[in-house]
């Protein structure tokens, strides 16, 4: 098999032409994720379509097209419109209801808090296909309230490390995002910069950027 991908967890292989093969290193189970998927496409959510699911291995569409992260950086006057197409995307994914099988994190909010949440959302994870935008990589969803999303991404933002000129397209990007985001990240701004600290796949250089970010501005912009 052709090794096309590899992220923090998981590699990507291509099977033939339609289909890639992504399986977890560690042995982790896609079962949960697999359902999820499935359940989102079902209600219409911009997700792969999932073949077969077998303990680590999970088999989905193969998707052509740049990811927004690569779309970006070709073309970084589309940063503005890009973050509000994430924030739209993000508001897709809190549309939908959490069904009883998903696991609960980051409770309360008060109504509408118990949606679905990607909680990974960044534009390395949205694929831009010919037929629109996908959603990739649902290994961390959970159900909770919205608004933790949206500060994750925030979070996740905040510690990339870019040159000069792209931290500076990077500014736009979260300007349309927030412009756009449906659910206010202020509120939980510093819970999610705790939860993406403790993350053990954090880069030394995010954690100091993210660090210096929750010095400068604790309530999240």
């Amino acid at each position: 098999m052709e090794l096309i991908g590899a992220g923090r967890e998981a590699d990507v292989y291509a099977l033939d032409g339609v289909r890639v093969l992504r399986r977890y290193r560690h042995g982790r189970a896609a079962g949960e994720e697999a359902r999820l998927m499935a359940h989102l496409a079902g209600l219409g959510v911009a997700v792969p379509r999932v073949h077969d699911v077998t303990g680590a291995d999970l088999v989905m569409d193969r998707l052509t097209g740049p990811t927004m992260a690569q779309d970006l950086a070709r073309r970084p006057w589309r940063a503005y419109a890009h973050g509000g197409l994430l924030a739209a995307l993000q508001a897709s994914v809190h549309a939908v209801p959490a069904p009883g099988w998903l696991p609960r994190r980051y409770a309360g909010g008060g109504p509408g808090s118990d949606r679905v949440l990607h909680l990974d959302l960044h534009p390395e994870n949205v694929i831009l296909t010919p037929d629109g935008p996908v959603l990739i990589d649902w290994s961390n969803a959970a159900a909770g309230d919205p608004a933790i999303d949206a500060a994750l991404t925030v979070a996740i933002l905040r510690g990339v490390v870019l040159s000069r000129a792209r931290s500076a397209g990077l500014r736009v990007f979260l300007a349309g995002f927030l412009r756009a985001c449906a659910a206010d990240p202020a509120p939980r701004m510093a819970e999610a910069i705790t939860a993406r600290l403790a993350d053990p796949r954090l880069l030394p250089v995010e954690e100091r950027r993210l660090r210096r970010f929750a010095r400068r501005a604790p309530g999240g912009n």
